[in-house]
Protein backbone atom coordinates (compact mmCIF):
# COMPACT_ATOMS: atom_id res chain seq x y z
CA UNK A 1 0.00 0.00 0.00
CA UNK A 2 1.29 3.22 -0.37
CA UNK A 3 0.38 4.57 3.12
CA UNK A 4 3.01 2.14 4.36
CA UNK A 5 5.54 4.42 2.10
CA UNK A 6 7.84 7.26 4.12
CA UNK A 7 6.34 10.87 3.43
CA UNK A 8 10.11 11.52 1.60
CA UNK A 9 9.01 8.72 -0.81
CA UNK A 10 6.15 9.91 -2.02
CA UNK A 11 6.85 13.10 -3.45
CA UNK A 12 9.64 11.34 -5.79
CA UNK A 13 7.42 8.89 -6.73
CA UNK A 14 4.90 11.60 -8.37
CA UNK A 15 6.79 13.26 -11.46
CA UNK A 16 7.34 9.91 -12.15
CA UNK A 17 3.38 8.44 -11.65
CA UNK A 18 2.24 11.53 -13.68
CA UNK A 19 4.66 10.87 -16.80
CA UNK A 20 2.97 6.91 -16.51
CA UNK A 21 -0.48 8.69 -16.38
CA UNK A 22 0.86 10.93 -19.80
CA UNK A 23 2.16 8.15 -21.67
CA UNK A 24 -1.03 5.65 -21.02
CA UNK A 25 -3.39 8.69 -22.29
CA UNK A 26 -1.55 8.86 -24.99
CA UNK A 27 -1.85 5.00 -25.79
CA UNK A 28 -5.31 5.35 -25.63
CA UNK A 29 -5.58 8.16 -27.83
CA UNK A 30 -3.27 6.19 -30.23
CA UNK A 31 -5.75 3.65 -30.01
CA UNK A 32 -8.24 5.61 -31.06
CA UNK A 33 -6.72 6.95 -33.92
CA UNK A 34 -5.23 3.99 -35.41
CA UNK A 35 -8.61 2.75 -35.39
CA UNK A 36 -10.02 5.59 -37.37
CA UNK A 37 -6.85 4.79 -39.74
CA UNK A 38 -7.64 1.40 -40.07
CA UNK A 39 -11.43 1.88 -40.53
CA UNK A 40 -10.71 4.47 -44.04
CA UNK A 41 -9.09 7.44 -42.54
CA UNK A 42 -11.37 9.71 -43.60
CA UNK A 43 -12.05 13.27 -41.45
CA UNK A 44 -15.23 11.96 -40.07
CA UNK A 45 -13.41 9.10 -38.67
CA UNK A 46 -10.69 10.79 -36.87
CA UNK A 47 -13.07 13.42 -35.57
CA UNK A 48 -15.74 10.62 -34.28
CA UNK A 49 -12.85 8.47 -32.30
CA UNK A 50 -11.21 11.66 -31.49
CA UNK A 51 -14.38 12.70 -29.36
CA UNK A 52 -15.30 9.59 -28.68
CA UNK A 53 -11.46 9.36 -26.58
CA UNK A 54 -12.19 12.71 -25.05
CA UNK A 55 -15.56 11.55 -24.18
CA UNK A 56 -14.69 8.36 -22.27
CA UNK A 57 -12.11 10.42 -20.69
CA UNK A 58 -14.71 12.38 -19.53
CA UNK A 59 -17.25 10.19 -18.43
CA UNK A 60 -14.41 7.26 -16.59
CA UNK A 61 -12.20 9.96 -15.37
CA UNK A 62 -15.21 11.54 -13.57
CA UNK A 63 -16.14 8.48 -12.40
CA UNK A 64 -12.73 7.58 -11.33
CA UNK A 65 -12.18 10.96 -9.62
CA UNK A 66 -15.16 10.64 -7.76
CA UNK A 67 -14.17 7.49 -5.99
CA UNK A 68 -10.69 8.81 -5.54
CA UNK A 69 -12.10 11.89 -3.68
CA UNK A 70 -14.28 9.79 -1.89
CA UNK A 71 -11.83 6.75 -0.80
CA UNK A 72 -8.58 7.52 -1.32
CA UNK A 73 -8.30 11.25 -1.12
CA UNK A 74 -4.28 11.25 0.21
CA UNK A 75 -3.71 9.59 -3.28
CA UNK A 76 -4.29 11.62 -6.06
CA UNK A 77 -1.56 10.15 -8.52
CA UNK A 78 -2.99 6.73 -7.62
CA UNK A 79 -6.29 7.81 -9.54
CA UNK A 80 -4.78 9.54 -12.08
CA UNK A 81 -3.03 6.54 -13.47
CA UNK A 82 -6.09 4.44 -12.84
CA UNK A 83 -7.78 7.13 -15.00
CA UNK A 84 -4.87 6.64 -17.90
CA UNK A 85 -4.51 2.95 -17.30
CA UNK A 86 -8.12 2.63 -18.15
CA UNK A 87 -7.67 4.99 -21.28
CA UNK A 88 -5.05 2.96 -22.24
CA UNK A 89 -7.12 -0.53 -22.14
CA UNK A 90 -9.79 1.23 -23.51
CA UNK A 91 -7.95 2.56 -26.63
CA UNK A 92 -6.34 -0.71 -27.14
CA UNK A 93 -9.79 -2.15 -27.15
CA UNK A 94 -11.13 -0.01 -29.97
CA UNK A 95 -7.90 0.00 -31.87
CA UNK A 96 -8.62 -3.99 -32.49
CA UNK A 97 -11.59 -3.24 -33.20
CA UNK A 98 -10.90 -3.73 -37.26
CA UNK A 99 -9.22 -6.80 -36.63
CA UNK A 100 -11.95 -8.24 -34.94
CA UNK A 101 -13.98 -7.55 -37.96
CA UNK A 102 -11.61 -8.74 -40.47
CA UNK A 103 -11.77 -12.07 -38.53
CA UNK A 104 -15.47 -12.77 -39.26
CA UNK A 105 -16.48 -12.51 -35.74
Amino acid sequence: MLSSLPTDATPRLQPLIRLATALLLVVGLLGHLYAAHAMGGSQLAYTHHAMGFVIILVVTGGIMAAAGWRFWRSHRELTLLMIGLVQALIGLWIAAVPFRGAGGA
